[in-house]
């Protein structure tokens, strides 16, 4: 069944592929076929409207020639005479015509060619010549092209007495073959142009398709859980700035899913030392006999200590979900930050006072913001608490209060071990530890820095850290006084 489907696919685009060949082709041949009609129209009526003058002059000369050599038209004498040089005339003229000459009342009175001699005439062209107005116009006759010229035969003596039209008759077919010949060539030019644009068309998209091909076989692969995928970035144009943004979001996405698979392995461990404890110890308990009252005591104190700590690390796990997920809301409200941290510090103050730390609190102004005052108490005691945990016995943890006219900036610097350069950027990551016998010995889960910098980002805030080992480390929360 794969293989049906992947040939199907593969007949599937091919055909697409000639699909779009042809395509390409009759988009690039409609506007040259467009061209060629309008260039065969022009190139027409520039040949008709640039002889049509030697036309009329041809006929004004038949029509002085008329007058000059015969009296027939004022007097109606020797008809025999001028019958015969009409005749002459028609293969006399350069335009090899014929010639037919009808007088003022629409009588045929001599032909060229001795066909319609004494018949009437009457047309629009006539007419107006009749009235003065020569013309000279292109009709079809019998499938061929006739040149029709028709102009007024003055009387001699008195010019506005009109004794009749002298038509001129030239047969133009020369002209159209020229014509066709030359369409003919320009349809063939246009032809090969569509041809030559069409492939180059679709060659130079399918050059332009490509990389994007590349690209999407890229994302399948990476939707597929290949996150190692790269794709070779070269040049420097959009194609090239967009490969560069794929090669990052798969960085990304690799850290997050490195990220993952750390935090479950320390989930795991996390949960799998105190179950360990309490296993070890109701062990010891079962498989013992005549144990004292005492022990069993120090036992379960044990084992509830444990429990305690089993149920911190879930309560911790439980709110950085929460937090992740965006479910938990804020309940802003109006706080004063200064009675905020004057109350942690003063429930801290017992843990500090066993290691001698002292607590500096510095403030020059009240300062009030719109914050959720439990989640923000949290993370700033998480971060103060870290400071006098990691600060040896006689140091200093120092809490400063600041603000400008949109943010406020709470500073916590302790004089304690200090955090490495190359692990400060992983500090906020979610049981990341920089001393891991030292964390240990605190008791702390590895999750409080981690929900303070959700617990600031849900307010549109920023914390940073200084550090440098051995000398201290600062935090600086940044929260905006308004809440966004």
């Amino acid at each position: 069944m794969l293989v049906i489907i992947l040939k199907i696919n593969r007949k599937w685009f091919h055909s697409l592929r000639w699909n779009l060949l042809f395509f390409f082709i009759v988009v690039s041949a409609i506007p040259l076929v467009l061209f060629s009609v309008l260039t065969h129209n022009r190139i027409e009526t520039y040949f008709l409207n640039n002889n049509r003058q030697e036309w009329l002059r041809q006929a004004n000369l038949v029509a002085s020639r008329i007058v000059e050599n015969s009296s027939y038209l004022q007097d109606g004498r020797n008809y025999s005479s001028f019958l015969n040089q009409i005749s002459d005339m028609g293969t006399e003229l350069s335009i090899n015509a014929r010639v037919i000459v009808i007088d003022n009342l629409g009588f045929v009175v001599a032909d060229s060619s001795r066909i319609n001699i004494h018949s009437t005439v009457i047309s629009n062209q006539i007419l107006n010549a009749l009235n003065k107005k020569d013309s000279a116009e292109k009709v079809e006759q019998g499938g061929q092209h006739i040149m029709s010229t028709a102009v007024a035969i003055r009387d001699l003596e008195n010019t506005d007495n009109i004794l009749g039209v002298v038509v001129v008759s030239a047969n133009i077919d020369d002209v159209y073959i020229l014509l066709d010949e030359m369409s003919t060539q320009i349809y063939l030019l246009a032809l090969l142009s569509s041809l030559l644009t069409g492939l180059l068309s679709f060659f130079t998209s399918s050059l332009i398709t490509r990389p994007i091909k590349e690209l999407m076989k890229s994302v399948i692969k990476v939707t597929n859980g290949h996150l190692d995928e790269k794709i070779n970035v070269k040049g420097n144009n959009e194609m090239a700035q967009l490969a560069t943004s794929f090669n990052l979001m798969t960085e990304k996405l690799d850290r997050i899913e490195e990220s993952r698979q750390e935090f479950v392995s320390n989930v795991s461990h996390e949960l799998k030392t105190p179950l360990a404890s309490i296993k070890v110890l109701t062990e010891s308990l079962i498989f013992q006999e005549d144990v004292p009252i005492e022990m069993y005591q120090e036992f379960f104190l044990d084992i509830n200590q444990e429990v305690d700590r089993l149920n911190t690390i879930i309560n911790d796990l439980l709110s950085l979900v929460k937090l992740d997920s965006n479910k938990v809301n804020l309940n802003i409200e109006l706080t004063n930050l200064n009675q905020l941290v004057e109350a942690i510090l003063k429930r801290l103050a017992p843990l500090a006072n066993k290691k001698d730390i002292s607590l500096v609190y510095q403030s020059d102004r009240a300062i009030d913001v719109e914050v959720d005052t439990v989640k923000l108490t949290l993370a700033i005691s998480n971060v103060i608490e870290n400071g006098i945990k990691y600060t040896p016995e006689g140091g200093q943890v120092i809490i400063t209060i600041q603000n400008n006219s949109q943010d406020v900036f709470i500073t916590v610097t302790d004089t304690g071990i200090g955090i490495a350069q190359a692990e400060q950027p992983r500090i906020f990551e979610r049981f990341y530890r920089t001393d891991k016998t030292r964390n240990r010995e605190t008791g702390g889960t590895g999750l409080g820095l981690s929900i303070t910098y959700r617990t600031v980002v849900m307010h549109s805030g920023t914390i940073q850290v200084n550090s440098e080992e051995g000398k201290g480390s600062t935090f600086i929360i940044q929260i905006p006084i308004k809440h966004l």
